[in-house]
């Protein structure tokens, strides 16, 4: 029994995917890639890949204009307004609220390592992400 626990556990570390990403710190422009996503309800939660609930597989965030906003090559054009931005104790800490759902994402700067959450009237959404940082426009 202790065996297959073991086995067990070693499949699962070797199958979670591992969230690669850089630093972050200091820089106001950044490029996000999603990368695992959960959903919950009142009937359970259900993980799959975030574009199954039309998530962006990559989002540009901007910092000082405050803006959140899919990839030119997304041909998708969709842009989020952030209301809140924080830098404290290593981390950035981003909110928002738009189309009737509040949104937090927190990115470990050292690591470019993200986690955002949205909430609506009926469900709530985990995505794990990483980040790396856009080059400065010249």
């Amino acid at each position: 029994m202790k065996k297959q626990f073991i086995l067990g556990l070693a499949l699962l570390l070797v199958s979670t995917p591992a969230v690669r990403a850089d630093d972050v710190t200091g820089a106001d422009q950044l490029l996000c890639a999603s990368i695992e996503a959960t959903r919950c309800s009142l009937d359970g939660c259900i993980t799959d890949d975030p574009v199954v609930w039309n998530i962006p597989q990559f989002i540009e965030i901007d910092l000082a204009a405050k803006r959140l906003q899919t990839t030119a090559a997304s041909g998708e054009n969709r842009v989020t307004p952030i209301t809140t931005v924080l830098r404290e104790d290593g981390h950035i800490f981003i909110q928002g609220i738009e189309g009737g759902r509040a949104f937090s994402l927190v990115i470990h700067e050292a690591s470019g390592e993200l986690i955002a959450a949205t909430a609506a009237s009926k469900s709530a959404s985990a995505v794990f992400g990483a980040c790396t940082p856009l080059p400065v426009a010249e």
